[in-house]
């Protein structure tokens, strides 16, 4: 496979004219500023006099680090006698061999951003000025956005964008990955990130920003809809100091890149009309309650009903006014206050409209109207917040699995240690009926341990010395001495929260639409709402109250909010089942995707098979038996192939030692080779013999055991075959039941693809009873297969370990890796992984595919069409405020609760 190039530009910083330098090597390089570098008697130790003389040879700089910026400082390296050098640093950023007088630029920098101390150059003629100590380390702060980049078709589209964006004043550098969809951008004027954005856009692509490893995470309090995260977005992203913001409504969380403090950050998302806690591992979360605002809500109602009560009453008509505003004001605080900075950030949001539609129908004197749409507004959201809430502790909560402490050995004791200051390598003591805090590897002890939270399994798993451990794991009956593996921020735990979390951030392409949509149907309507109040009774159709009236009832069905929320609510709660049933699905695009897969393609050793080969039979065709064991076991000792490790375990059942080897080499897809007393031994299948002609009575041999569905190792020099290992490995006991039932949720193909014989692979295909197979195949032929049946108009998944099958993971639609929890390999390479090693895994999660479209296909249905009604209301007078409130918070509610049925949903 040919890879895929990555694109690049940038943008020198502002230059001054002069005459060209040229640097040995490099390109011209023209309008670079003359610069001095420091006199020694002005700052010792730093540059010798003459460091930089015209009569000097050629002298080659290299780049050292800075504690001062990000501004370049060059060590000149060691060069050929008869040329003077710097003893410290110098100071020319340029990486490259300087043959020329430095009269013009002797040290020039490549952008304007680095300055250099004074007194470097010895040229009388030099005629750089000098810098103070200060302005030397002064550089100017760069901005970097990752972005993730959709509809990227070629590597051309990826050059377009480079292009594009270079162009553009504010842009230091950009590069776009082509194979990664990736976008990065430098930016000098970090207020130019809306028009880079916009610009990307305009040509045709999507952007989704990246959080970054080293953002602060905060969890947000009071979002009512996803409006409210880009309001939050907005203000932040105004705030001088913080250079990226992005906010998800799906899981509730911030991630703010800032030199601000955690208590500003907090302050400022406050001013938004938004609480927000800070995540770490130090700081548990802060429960809200069952219902956020109870009693601003509960006052709302009361007053309500009050006010309705007394209007029919023989009262004073004013009475049941002042109940209509306390209601109005007791339930409208908060979204009024929302409404508020959301103007303040330019953004359209749910809370803008309803605070519209109240007070305006409290100015015409609408009371009990005004009264209304704040109460079932306030009701609604509360209800609303409360059912997604359970997505997002759908994944909370797991977070809460892993222990704070755990019990370590100290100087020969046993001590409680907070995780964050366990390190790999200490002892853990897990007791009966303890989590574990962290992964390990058992090192005394024997117990039966429950790893459903990592691999979904509920039945424990018996370990003993040897055997790994994942924290959260529940142990059951005896003690553990446990070696730590990993830190608390790297266990497989933290990994599937981190992992999950990302996922939920990714929009899937219905989100997508959905967002682009709102974002124009919104606007529309609010400018259509204006003028439906003004031009009619302008034109003096009607009067001016009752098309202000039919103006704030479309002001209210302009709001989008259950259509905004149809699908990343559903994709949230899909993927949280998954997670607490050990599948992790890495986002809402692979949650649509997996729902079309009709074909799977299957590794064969591990997938369709225990994997755990092991030798059957061994024959000697020449040579001394104990020898080639010996020989065997030196060559297959190291390799991770599961074959060869059956080859090393039988060889050391029979006594075989290892013997020394002077080289060693593992050729993928044919076996390995080393060199033993001079004679270059092989082992390894067919293919690496290519050159050996086999004798008759080998060939037969090698035939039967074929036919008997063996794999063979073959052992030998480079001119003979001296002997041959048979080795099975059986079929795993849920192979049938699962593919029978993955025929049942809509697969009609499956193929199983394997570098092993024609003989083993046609054994173990008929006895899985998949549809076609293929063998004998290397890493690069099995992506030709995925390839092959995708030109014929099947999108496929292929189903593997993720390591050896990386290749074919990523060439298919969809890439699925089994036995994730202790492979990093697999959760980065497979867009599905499959943390333990199930096959009867699979069939929920295209069962949960499947379900979750037709719920976001029943969201959007409903939402389009609850809004298609209301507007055909408001024309003939049928439709109320209250109706156009209960119209759109009851169908937000609606369509949060039809999605939380995928957080119960077991096949």
């Amino acid at each position: 496979m040919n890879r895929k190039p990555d694109f690049k530009g940038g943008k020198p910083g502002p230059i001054s004219a002069a005459r060209p330098v040229i640097f040995s090597g490099a390109p011209t390089v023209t309008g670079l500023k003359p610069l001095q570098p420091v006199k020694k008697e002005e700052q010792p130790g730093v540059c010798e006099d003459n460091c930089c003389a015209p009569s000097s040879p050629a002298v080659r700089f290299t780049p050292v680090s800075s504690t001062t910026g990000p501004a370049k400082v060059l060590r000149p390296l060691a060069m050929p006698p008869a040329a003077p050098l710097c003893e410290a640093d110098c100071c020319a950023p340029q990486p490259a061999i300087r043959e020329d007088s430095c009269r013009e630029a002797c040290c020039a920098p490549a952008a304007e951003s680095v300055a250099v101390a004074p007194g470097c150059c010895a040229d009388k003629e030099c005629s750089s000025s000098a810098a103070s100590p200060a302005e030397a380390v002064a550089t100017r702060p760069v901005t970097r956005l990752d972005y993730r980049v959709g509809g990227m078709d070629c590597p051309s589209c990826a050059a377009t964008i480079v292009r594009k964006v270079t162009q553009m004043s504010g842009v230091s550098a950009c590069d776009v990955n082509f194979s990664a969809g990736t976008m990065l951008v430098e930016l000098s004027q970090p207020d130019v990130r809306p028009g880079v954005e916009k610009a990307v856009q305009q040509l045709g692509f999507t952007l989704d920003a990246e959080r970054h490893n080293d953002a602060d995470n905060y969890l947000i309090q009071g979002m009512d809809c996803a409006a409210c995260a880009v309001t939050i977005e907005k203000h932040l992203l105004k705030t001088p100091g913080v250079e990226a913001a992005d906010v998800s409504f799906a899981t509730g969380r911030l991630s703010v890149r800032h030199q601000l403090t955690p208590e500003q950050i907090i302050s400022e998302v406050k001013k938004a009309g938004y609480q927000a806690q800070q995540l770490s591992e130090a700081a548990p979360l802060v429960k809200t309650g069952r219902f956020g605002g109870l009693g601003a809500l509960v006052i709302s109602g009361v007053a309500l009903a009050a006010g309705f009560l007394f209007s029919h009453l023989p009262v004073h008509p004013l009475i049941p006014v002042l109940l209509y505003a306390l209601s109005i004001i007791a339930g409208g605080l908060k979204p009024f206050r929302s409404a508020w900075y959301a103007i303040l950030s330019r953004s359209l949001d749910m809370n803008v409209l309803m605070s519209a539609a109240a007070l305006g129908a409290a100015i015409i004197g609408q009371w009990i109207e005004g009264a209304s749409v704040v109460f079932l507004f306030s009701l609604g959201t509360a209800l609303q917040t409360r059912s997604i809430e359970k997505t997002r502790n759908s994944i909370r909560s797991l977070m809460a699995l892993a222990p704070e402490t755990a019990t370590v050995r100290r100087n020969g004791e046993w001590v409680s240690t907070p995780v964050s200051q366990v390190q790999p390598g200490d002892i853990m003591l897990v007791k009966p009926a303890d989590r574990l805090a962290l992964d390990g590897e058992v090192v005394s002890g024997e117990s039966g341990v429950n790893q459903a939270p990592i691999t979904g399994e509920s039945i424990p798993v018996d370990k003993a010395p040897g055997d790994d451990v994942y924290a959260g794991s529940i142990n059951h009956n005896g003690v553990l001495e446990v070696r730590v593996s990993r830190p608390a921020s790297d266990t497989a735990l933290a990994r599937i929260i981190h992992m999950v979390e990302d996922a939920q951030n990714r929009k899937s392409p219905t989100q997508s639409f959905v967002e682009r949509f709102s974002a124009i149907y919104t606007p529309v309507v609010f400018v259509v709402a204006l003028l439906i109040m003004v031009l009619p009774p302008v034109l003096g159709v009607g009067s001016w109250a009752d098309w202000f009236y039919r103006g704030l009832e479309l002001l209210v069905v302009a709001c989008p909010c259950a259509l905004v929320i149809s699908t990343p609510v559903a994709i949230v709660s899909a993927i949280g089942n998954a997670a607490r049933h050990g599948i992790l699905v890495k986002g809402g695009i692979t949650l649509e995707k997996l729902g079309s897969i009709r074909a799977l393609a299957f590794d064969k050793t591990g997938t369709l098979t225990e994997g755990k080969p092991r030798v059957t039979g061994w024959q000697v065709f020449g040579g001394d038996p104990a020898q080639l064991l010996d020989i065997a076991l030196s060559i297959e000792t190291h390799s991770t192939h599961p074959l060869a490790a059956a080859v090393s375990a039988w060889a050391r059942e029979q006594g075989a030692k290892s013997l020394d080897v002077s080289s060693r080499q593992v050729i993928p897809g044919k076996g390995a080779v080393a060199t033993l007393e001079g004679t270059l031994w092989q082992a390894g299948n067919e293919k690496l013999f290519a050159c050996v002609e086999f004798p008759p009575e080998i060939r037969s041999a090698l035939d039967e055991m074929k036919n008997r569905g063996a794999s063979l190792v073959l052992l030998g020099t480079e001119n003979a075959v001296c002997g041959v290992f048979a080795i099975s490995d059986a079929i795993r006991a849920t192979t049938l039941s699962a593919l029978k039932e993955l025929r049942t949720e809509g697969m009609t193909h499956t193929l199983m693809l394997t570098g092993d014989n024609e003989g083993t692979a046609r054994t173990i295909a008929a006895q899985a009873g998949v549809d076609s197979w293929r063998s004998e195949l290397l890493p690069e032929d099995k992506v030709s297969v995925i390839e092959e049946w995708q030109q014929k108009g099947l999108r496929i998944a292929m189903v593997g370990d993720g390591i050896n099958d990386a290749p074919a993971l990523a060439a298919a639609d969809i890439g699925i890796a089994m036995g994730g929890a202790g492979t990093d390999s697999a959760i980065e390479t497979a867009d599905v992984v499959l943390m333990s090693d199930r096959l009867e895994q699979l069939p929920h999660a295209f069962a949960l595919s499947r379900l979750t479209a037709t719920i976001i296909r029943q969201n959007i249905i409903f939402s389009l069409a609850i809004k298609v009604v209301a507007l055909s209301l408001i024309f003939p007078g049928w439709l109320t405020l209250w109706m156009a409130v209960l119209s759109d918070t009851g169908a937000a509610l609606l369509v949060t609760l039809n999605s939380l049925r995928l957080l119960r949903f077991l096949r």
